[in-house]
């Protein structure tokens, strides 16, 4: 069985953040980006994928902690009903997607493809079989904050073949990407294939939403008299005024520059930046500042 929480290095009482500080620290030092042809580095970042994709969903932690590996993904659960042969029933796949004798499912993160007439062969003989789907390929692509906000075109590599891929404005870090029919070849049609979108992290933009967040450091006398500052937006530099009495922690807005919210900003919409501000106090005072602030104490200040 694998132990998801060692191959991150993390105690099993790890919360959340603790969780994906660890694989973000992994995926950086093993991306395949960084490391071509680096076969071990490869291994240990898609393990460490694999343990990230399991160990960050409450639900799918849960079965891990309780049943091991082999029940993360796929919600296996012995105490529910089914067929007996089978060991205790499909538990966390869905019917739904049923369509001319197959179904899907996800198991340890990744979307399986199951045929029910393979199944029911192997199980109980006879029963028709199609030709099978060529297997799908995933590779990863690692793209700037910038990038994920407004969406990009790459060029893909297959090993065998090269094609433009359009990657959709705001991507969430580690969100994959489907392009049908571009994997393997096989008896019943080519496969699909799985990008996998890995975003580096910005150096003062977090995205919530459609708005982006950032921290902003102001001094005091800014704070008190107001002033203007120089933001770097992901459009360019622009200037923006402080307002008389700005508090520490009171949130600023820019309307209009942050996510888009139709792909590629078509019709113009986005989100905002949500500025925090973070009034610098000064840890030491000059003999004329302590006079200016004792003055300041006399106005009631």
């Amino acid at each position: 069985m694998k132990d998801y929480y060692k191959i991150l290095g993390v105690d099993k009482s790890a919360s959340q953040d603790d969780i994906k500080k660890a694989f973000r620290k992994l995926a950086h030092e093993y991306h395949p980006d960084k490391n071509k042809g680096n076969a071990e580095a490869e291994k240990k970042f898609k393990e460490a994928s694999e343990a990230y994709s399991i160990l960050s969903d409450a639900g799918k932690r849960a079965n891990y902690d309780r049943f091991g590996s082999a029940g993360a993904g796929a919600g296996f659960n012995p105490g529910t009903g089914g067929t007996g042969g089978f060991g205790g029933g499909f538990g966390g796949f869905d019917f739904s997607q049923f369509q001319q004798g197959g179904f899907g499912g996800n198991f340890n993160g990744q979307h399986v493809e199951f045929d029910l007439g393979d199944i029911f062969g192997e199980f109980f003989g006879g029963g028709s079989r199609r030709p099978r789907k060529g297997k799908n390929i995933t590779i990863d692509l690692q793209v700037t904050f910038k990038e994920s906000i407004f969406g990009i075109e790459r060029e893909i590599s297959t090993g065998k073949e090269k094609f433009m891929v359009k990657i959709p404005a705001g991507m969430e870090n580690g969100q994959g990407l489907r392009i049908a029919g571009r994997g393997e070849e096989g008896a019943g049609g080519r496969g699909d294939l799985i990008v996998r979108v890995w975003v580096e992290e910005s150096s003062h933009f977090r995205k919530e939403g459609f708005n982006l967040v950032m921290d902003l450091a102001i001094r005091l006398t800014t704070a008190l008299a107001g002033g203007t500052v120089e933001i770097e937006t992901l459009d360019g530099k622009i200037e923006m005024k402080i307002p008389q009495g700005t508090s520490h922690g009171e949130i600023l807005r820019i309307k209009g520059k942050g996510v888009p919210m139709t792909e590629r900003g078509v019709d113009g919409r986005r989100g905002d930046i949500l500025i925090v501000t973070h009034v610098e106090m000064p840890r030491k005072l000059s003999k004329n500042a302590q006079k200016l602030v004792e003055d300041l104490k006399k106005e009631g200040i």
